[in-house]
Formats: C-alpha cells, structure tokens, sequence
C-alpha cells in the first residue's frame, strides 16, 4: 500500500522508560506488515554522543521493519553525518530523499507534530501541558486514570486498539 509522497508523521513522547521504544517496534511492524514504508528518527536524550552500542534502540526499529533508521544526540545523527546542530527539520529533510510513507519520531517533546504521549506514574501528567498535538494518550497500570482525559485513551495493555487508531490516523490524508 504504498502511499507516495503522503508522508505522516507520529511523534512517541514519553518520560524515561515510559515504553517510547517498545511502542515504536509495535507501530514499524504493524505499518510494515501493512504495507508502509517506514522511517524512525530517536532523540538521544541522556547527553552525549550516541555510541554504536548505545544505538541498541535503533536496532531494535531496524528489526521491526523501518527502512531507515537514526539516532541524533548533542550533534551527532548516527548515520555518520555530522553537523554542529541538529534540528529535527535538517533530519526530516535528509529523510524526504527515502521516501517514507510514515516517519516515527522517538522524542522532541517540544516539536509540533502529531503525538503519542505515554503516562506511567502520576507525576507523568505534568507532560500534558508541555507538548502540543497530542492525538491519543497510552497510559500504564501504575498511572492512576482517575479522571478523564481530553484524549482517546488506552491502556498499554490494548496493543491492538491504539496500534489500529493510530494506523488509521496514519492513513488520513492531511
């Protein structure tokens, strides 16, 4: 089902180990499995350059079916590209030359694109005031969903529901 240049983006936001990674291999393998062509971009968040045995994470994309991959910290892209500092739209636009059907970005909580937010404990929330375009909420059993949320919700636990809402959302044209 290749889509052209209708090229979505999904962004997977998260605190440390909230599960950012894990729910990136579930979206590359269902959209792979369903046809995508598939991109993955990851901030590197704890500082430094990315070493080759840090970038387990982007393995792990490689695995689930992504055709492209990249982990980006304090400058460095590991593609063995380096420029002084990355934005993620220098990144993205590297990308346009793979021509993804869907590029999965791991982080940038403060750039505007469509988002997952992933809540695991209650002081997690505070994330929601902090991102924009938020499209869905996934939350742990150890976050405490005491109110609603002005979100479509979902337990980490319905893997098949929010995979299916968000392929869906993928498919919508823009």
């Amino acid at each position: 089902m290749a889509m052209g240049h209708h090229r979505k983006i999904l962004q997977i936001v998260g605190y440390q180990n909230s599960g950012k990674t894990t729910l990136m291999e579930q979206l590359i393998t269902q959209a792979t499995i369903d046809g995508f062509r598939v991109g993955t971009i990851k901030h590197h968040g704890h500082g430094g350059i990315p070493m080759i045995e840090s970038s387990k994470d982007s393995v792990r994309h490689e695995k689930a079916g992504a055709s492209v991959t990249a982990v980006e910290g304090e400058g460095t892209l590991r593609m063995s590209i380096h420029q002084s500092n990355w934005q993620l739209a220098d990144i993205l636009a590297i990308y346009e030359t793979f021509n993804m059907d869907i590029v999965f970005i791991e982080g940038y909580k403060n750039e505007d694109y469509p988002k997952v937010v992933l809540l695991r404990q209650a002081e997690d929330e505070s994330l929601l005031q902090k991102v924009s375009n938020i499209i869905c909420v996934l939350y742990w059993p150890t976050y405490p969903l005491n109110k609603r949320l002005d979100y479509p919700t979902f337990s980490i636990r319905e893997e098949a529901q929010y995979t299916k809402f968000l392929l869906q959302e993928m498919r919508k044209k823009s």
